[in-house]
C-alpha cells in the first residue's frame, strides 16, 4: 500500500485551509477602513478647526482612488456610523457623483449607474444647472443633498477603493497551525504502522532480518582435535 500520494494530498488540503486568501486594503501609510468588498479612507480626523474642501480639491485628495460612492443602504449606514469616530462635529461628505450629459442623469465616477438613492425630501430634482450639480451626504442623517460643484464647499472627504484579493496576505491562526501539525504527525504515524503490518510477513523483510537469531560461537570438532594433539605433544618428554 503506497501512502505517499495520500499523505501529500492531505497535507496540501491542510495548508490550503490554513492559509486562505482574503481581501486587502492599500498599504500606503493611511488608515483604510474595510467594509464589505471596499476600503474607505476618511481624510482627516478630530481637529479643533473643521476644514472645508471644494469638489475639485476633494477629488485631488483622493487622487488614484475614487470619491465615496454609495451602492446600498448598508454602505450608507456604515459611513453614518463610522463618521463620529473620525470627526467631532457633523459633516457633509462629498459623494463621487456627477451629471452625465449622455444619459441626462447622475452617475458615479467609475461609470457606475446610480442604483441606491437616499435623497432628502425635495432635494431631487433641484434648480441647479445640471452640469454644476454635485451631491453631499449629511453624516448625521445619512441623507443626500444636491449642492453646487462650483460654489459649494464641504467639510468631509472619504476616498474609496476596492479590496484587492491579488495582494491579500495569509492570515495564519495558531489553532489552525496546531491542527495542521497534529494532522500531519497522526497521518505519518498511521502510515508507518500500516506499512509495517503489510510488509512484516514478506520474505527477506529487512527489519526482521536485522533481528535474526544467531547461536553462540561453537568450536568445530576438528579444531578441538587439533588442540588436544597440541597439548599431548607439549607434555611429551
Amino acid at each position: 500500500m503506497d501512502t505517499v500520494p495520500l499523505l501529500g494530498s492531505v497535507l496540501l488540503l491542510c495548508v490550503q485551509l490554513h492559509i486562505g486568501v482574503t481581501g486587502d486594503c492599500p498599504a500606503d501609510g493611511r488608515t483604510w477602513v474595510p467594509f464589505g468588498d471596499g476600503c474607505y479612507y476618511f481624510v482627516h480626523g478630530s481637529e479643533d478647526k473643521i476644514k472645508s474642501y471644494t469638489f475639485e480639491r476633494a477629488k485631488t485628495l483622493c487622487q488614484g482612488f475614487e470619491l465615496l460612492s454609495i451602492q446600498s443602504a448598508e454602505e450608507n449606514d456604515f459611513v453614518v456610523k463610522y463618521s463620529p469616530e473620525v470627526w467631532k462635529n457633523n459633516v457633509n461628505v462629498w459623494l463621487g457623483m456627477y451629471y452625465d450629459t449622455n444619459s441626462d442623469g447622475m452617475r458615479w465616477f467609475g461609470e457606475r449607474p446610480v442604483g441606491f438613492r437616499n435623497w432628502e425630501d425635495g432635494s431631487f430634482p433641484s434648480d441647479l444647472v445640471p452640469l454644476d450639480t454635485c451631491v453631499a451626504l449629511h453624516a448625521n442623517t445619512g441623507k443626500w443633498e444636491n449642492v453646487s460643484c462650483v460654489d459649494q464647499t464641504e467639510n468631509g472627504v472619504v476616498c474609496e477603493t476596492d479590496q484587492n484579493a491579488e495582494e491579500a496576505k495569509p492570515r495564519p491562526s495558531a489553532l489552525l497551525t496546531a491542527m495542521v501539525i497534529l494532522t500531519v504527525v497522526a497521518i505519518i504515524g498511521v502510515s508507518a504502522v500500516i506499512w509495517f503490518l503489510h510488509h512484516r510477513k514478506s520474505p527477506g523483510f529487512p527489519m526482521l532480518t536485522a533481528f535474526e537469531y544467531h547461536p553462540p560461537f561453537r568450536v568445530l570438532d576438528e579444531d578441538r582435535s587439533c588442540l588436544v594433539e597440541a597439548e599431548e605433544t607439549d607434555s611429551a618428554p
